[in-house]
């Protein structure tokens, strides 16, 4: 009885190819070791599955092969491949090792993520050498720049709805698949999660210690994408009003921006440039109040922004735009939105926060526990009948 459950839990790992774009959310997967779509398949090699993957980088990195490793022996091998100066050669590249890499390795399923263009091929990868293709969405990738090129829209839509599964990052995102993709086979919703061993309760005055932050301000603030299409002039402009009631309110940003948005120029602004990864939870538990800035838009609806989770792991007063998943998660805690661009109300808000810290306490997922629910969803797809739409 024993060998039997031996030999039924080793025919259950998978041969698991990841197709995914190599810079995404201002950072790099392989230099940075970053997000969804470092953790998930560095997850999915702890549970025993083979996985690989190829990433395309659409600036100037060093090519060739790069192993992920965990500290108990997993690994994800990756192969990069640049875009190069000559798009049309950098294409033709990838797709050469993609197909080759895919005849070597035989993949049970295919799991294509990061953009429109790699949900377009990927499902035509995996129709052309007859295995499985999950699509991934971690965001609304129609208000991407490059989905709006002509043609590539319908075809996005048709990988969507042809794909043997799909992962969406909100529900409001999954519906949108369900209604206007007119989709109706099997979906599963797949959160962005947290690296507990980074995110986590920590001495906010070491924390600003560290990062050479006033031990004795009121300080609030964000790290991560600071572009106008996030909405981050609000923070800008909502700090501008309660800094003139307050001499003692600073504001503290880390992270990638653009070169058009105005950050204020004043000695209580305290500006990071762009953290390691390993420092971001100690700017949050540096904080005061944390915000969670995003705009109403067909990007902001259908998002969720990890470092909503990141900030309620580290136990810090958390702010958000009232958009979106934000809606749903802190449904219970209203005092915590503000009216997205709306720098008054988000004044208000942080105003609110200062005074009654309120610690929102939500379960916060880990890797672990996503690419769990992903193995299952994995195995439905390749060897069983998952239901079209998880609830």
């Amino acid at each position: 009885m024993a060998g039997k459950e031996m030999d039924a839990s080793t025919n259950s790992k998978l041969k698991i190819l990841v197709l995914a774009k190599r810079q995404y959310s201002g950072k790099d997967l392989l230099d940075d070791r970053f997000g969804r779509l470092r953790e998930l398949p560095l997850e999915l090699a702890k549970l025993g599955h083979r996985v690989a993957g190829i990433c395309f980088s659409y600036r100037q990195r060093q090519e060739g092969v790069f192993a992920d490793y965990y500290d108990r022996g997993s690994c994800v091998v990756w192969h990069s491949v640049n875009l190069g100066r000559f798009a049309v050669s950098g294409l033709v590249k990838y797709v050469v090792q993609a197909s080759r890499l895919t005849r070597e390795m035989r993949p049970d399923l295919i799991w294509a993520c990061s953009d429109s263009f790699h949900a377009i091929f990927g499902a035509r990868l995996a129709r052309i050498c007859r295995t499985k293709c999950v699509v991934d969405l971690y965001d609304n990738f129609e208000s991407f720049k490059a989905t709006q090129l002509p043609g590539v829209r319908p075809l996005f839509k048709r990988a969507v709805r042809a794909a043997d599964g799909v992962t969406c990052v909100s529900r409001r995102l999954a519906d949108l698949v369900v209604g206007s993709y007119r989709r109706d086979g099997p979906l599963t919703v797949l959160q962005n999660a947290v690296r507990p061993d980074l995110f986590y309760h920590r001495d906010r005055t070491a924390c600003r210690q560290r990062l050479g932050l006033p031990v004795d301000a009121k300080i609030i603030g964000t790290a991560g994408a600071l572009y106008a299409n996030r909405g981050i002039d609000a923070l800008f402009e909502g700090f501008e009003i309660l800094a003139a009631k307050d001499d003692n309110l600073h504001l503290a940003i880390a992270g990638p921006r653009q070169r058009r948005i105005h950050i204020p120029n004043r000695p209580r602004v305290h500006d990071l440039g762009i953290l390691a990864l390993e420092e971001v939870p100690a700017l949050f538990s540096a904080l005061d109040v944390a915000v969670v800035c995003n705009r109403d838009s067909a990007f902001g609806r259908y998002s969720f922004p990890q470092k909503a989770y990141e900030i309620l792991a580290c136990r810090v007063p958390l702010v958000a735009a009232a958009v979106g998943s934000m809606n749903e998660l802190l449904a219970a805690y209203p005092q915590c939105l503000y009216e997205p661009e709306n720098p008054k109300s988000l004044a208000q808000a942080i105003e609110r926060q200062l005074a009654a810290r309120t610690v929102v306490d939500v379960l916060t997922p880990s890797w672990a526990d996503s690419a769990r629910q992903l193995a299952d969803f994995f195995e439905q797809v390749v060897h069983g009948n998952p239901l079209p739409l998880d609830n």
